[in-house]
């Protein structure tokens, strides 16, 4: 029979090893000091507007982009602030300046490569298989070599710490990336089938975006997954049918649309996953972007949205309220008067509301694997949950 020592000893040690297997399986809080982002239109904060001639500005350089927060267009596409802007309030950090066009670029302020129109795949790769993508050529290897190239002097300007250190300090947004590879063959008429033989390829790309930050000193990545396409304006209206059963009864939303990009995240979840089993001191974060928008569609009334909420708040003409080629910023083309009621902004793009609750639901749960750990930030940092929404 133990004795009563033994017992506690035991007991001690189950304790002991039971609190290191909670806390090895969860991410270490972490502070951030900056913000590095890379993608597309999704989180452009100006790179396509100062990279455009200014004889032909981008729709995004006039009202009413900008309307409900800056009172200005930005170059974002959206009424007001997007996911990365408020990641950063959240995190109490600056607006992520847009790396084209800027003056001073530091660790400080952060750094954004996003660019609206950009791909995964480069656009030479793309046009060998026929998709034509005119809007820019600065796809994802291009936004990363950029970087390489300004690293030195973007550490060497902002602090005397090392810049592995400080790229460890950053929190690396990866994406949305990938979404253009699609939209590009999908609105020059390719099959579905031809589609998916890119899904693999763009996967690749992204890994090894990753897996070059990570060697160069990066230890935290949020990676965000597709949108809901089948619940976009512009694809509701390409693939517009009046044959019933082709849409959700409950959403009106275009299934075979939502499986793709369901099968695009899986696909992605699975290499993030290997990821993580070759950097485990790496913390590699999957944002659903897919859920964390499709419940609005939903259950529009439950988070603050219109019933039935398919149109775009900025658009003309259609059940839709868009008209390709007759899109938001384009003269004579009016916008809601409250587009937080509305989810799609302008048929590509979506809403401040919308990207408020999603950042909510990807910072505070459940839309995040792993999911972040908050638990060493101040009360004040906490408090800055509260300006994004549920």
């Amino acid at each position: 029979m133990a004795s009563p020592l033994k017992k506690l000893i035991s007991s001690l040690l189950l304790i002991f090893f039971s609190t290191i297997t909670v806390s090895s399986s969860e991410p270490p809080c972490k502070r951030y000091k900056s913000i590095i982002s890379f993608g597309d239109s999704i989180a452009d904060t100006g790179n396509y507007l100062h990279l455009s001639d200014v004889n032909h500005p981008p729709q995004a350089a006039f009202l009413p982009y900008g309307v409900t927060f800056f009172n200005v267009p930005t170059g974002r596409n959206s009424d007001g602030r997007l996911i990365i802007d408020f990641i950063a309030e959240f995190l109490g950090l600056p607006y992520v300046p847009p790396y084209f066009g800027s003056q001073n670029v530091s660790f400080e302020q952060g750094v954004n490569f996003a660019v609206y129109g950009a791909t995964a795949l480069d656009r030479a790769f793309l046009l060998e298989k026929g998709i034509v993508s005119d809007f820019t050529n600065v796809s994802l290897s291009v936004q990363l070599n950029t970087f390489k190239q300004i690293l030195a002097n973007l550490c060497a300007s902002s602090s005397s710490r090392d810049c592995r250190e400080m790229l460890g300090d950053t929190l690396i947004l990866m994406g949305e990336i990938g979404g253009n590879d699609y939209n590009y063959p999908f609105f020059e008429g390719k099959s579905i089938n031809e589609i998916k033989e890119l899904t693999p390829l763009i996967i690749k790309a992204i890994s090894e975006a990753i897996a070059g930050l990570i060697d160069l000193g990066g230890k935290t990545f949020l990676v965000p997954g597709s949108f809901p396409a089948g619940c976009s304006t512009a694809y509701l209206t390409l693939f517009q049918t009046s044959k019933e059963e082709e849409y959700d009864p409950l959403t009106g939303c275009l299934p075979w649309l939502n499986d793709f990009g369901k099968y695009h995240d899986e696909q992605l979840k699975t290499e993030l996953k290997r990821l993580r089993k070759l950097y485990p001191h790496v913390n590699i974060i999957y944002a659903d972007y897919y859920n964390s928008l499709y419940r609005f569609y939903q259950e529009p009334t439950k988070y603050g949205f219109k019933n039935r909420p398919l149109a775009a708040c900025c658009g003309v003409g259609g059940q839709y309220n868009f008209t390709i080629g007759k899109e938001c910023g384009y003269e004579g083309v009016g916008y809601c008067q409250n587009p937080s009621e509305y989810i799609n902004w302008d048929g590509y793009h979506l809403t401040e509301a919308t990207h408020q609750k999603m950042a909510h639901g990807i910072l505070n749960g459940p839309y995040a694997t792993p999911a972040f750990n908050w638990s060493c930030l101040d009360s004040e940092s906490v408090d800055n949950e509260s300006s994004l929404g549920s």
